[in-house]
């Protein structure tokens, strides 16, 4: 592979195993990261780290639940001890939570929520910040959604994770600047993913029913995304800390 925009420079990926976070990991690599591929399914992990290598490219799997302290710990260990280093944190880890209003959630289903969505990109940056301050700073990037910005009926919980991670950003962004590490969030609109298949019960449903929903009329591709993740994580975004990137196909823009 290339150098590239981010030419050695070490990343790690949660939720990598598939849609924007496998996606992501490839565009790293492409642009000449090392990249910890980061996933609830090892086959996964290990899926997305076997494509990057058969790139050319450099990468390492890790099994994580991003909402188990300890495993985070584990895996950003991990990336480190495989690449020296670590520039890039892309916090993308996120549940699929069952339709509902407050009143019908089931608890379990709000607690797994933010024990993922929110808590696994606390974690994951909690134990990454120590490393990026060694290499001399970095990028910071939690996937965030259009939903941190309007709302959707019967997903209370998912839009309250995203739009704390929002906040969480802007956060760290100030508390860190002084370290050189920018933090900002990345907010897909409808990507045609396989979250998105599983929520619609196929793609071709969901191209149908939520494309219209954006002012362009489709869904996103988990590709465009990807390319506004390397913006973020490289020296594109240098004056860029505590901001939201809106890649929403003007879903917000009605």
């Amino acid at each position: 592979m290339s150098e590239g925009k981010l030419g050695g420079r070490a990343a790690i990926v949660t939720g990598a195993g598939n849609g924007i976070g496998r996606t992501s990991a490839l565009a790293f690599a492409a642009e000449g990261a090392a990249v910890g591929c980061v996933d609830l399914s090892a086959a996964h992990a290990s899926r997305t780290a076997e494509e990057v290598t058969a790139a050319g490219g450099r990468a390492v799997a890790v099994q994580c639940d991003v909402s188990v302290s300890d495993e985070v710990r584990a895996a950003v260990d991990a990336t480190v001890n495989a690449f020296g280093r670590l520039d890039i944190v892309l916090a993308n880890a996120a549940v699929y939570t069952p339709t509902a209003t407050v009143e019908d959630q089931e608890e379990a289903d709000w607690h797994r929520t933010l024990d993922v969505n929110l808590t696994g990109a606390f974690l994951t940056c909690k134990f990454a910040i120590p490393h990026l301050r060694a290499a001399g700073g970095g990028s910071i990037i939690l996937t965030a959604s259009q939903m941190a910005r309007v709302a959707n009926a019967g997903s209370a919980a998912y839009c309250a994770t995203k739009g704390a991670l929002v906040q969480l950003a802007k956060g760290m962004a100030i508390d860190h600047v002084g370290d050189n590490i920018r933090a900002n969030t990345l907010s897909p609109g409808g990507i045609a993913t396989d979250r998105l298949a599983r929520r619609f019960g196929n793609l071709d449903t969901a191209e149908r029913d939520w494309g219209p929903r954006h002012v362009m009329g489709r869904l996103g591709r988990a590709e465009e995304i990807a390319r506004g993740a390397v913006f973020l994580a490289s020296d594109d975004s240098a004056f860029m800390t505590g901001a939201d990137l809106l890649l929403d196909g003007g879903f917000t823009a009605w």
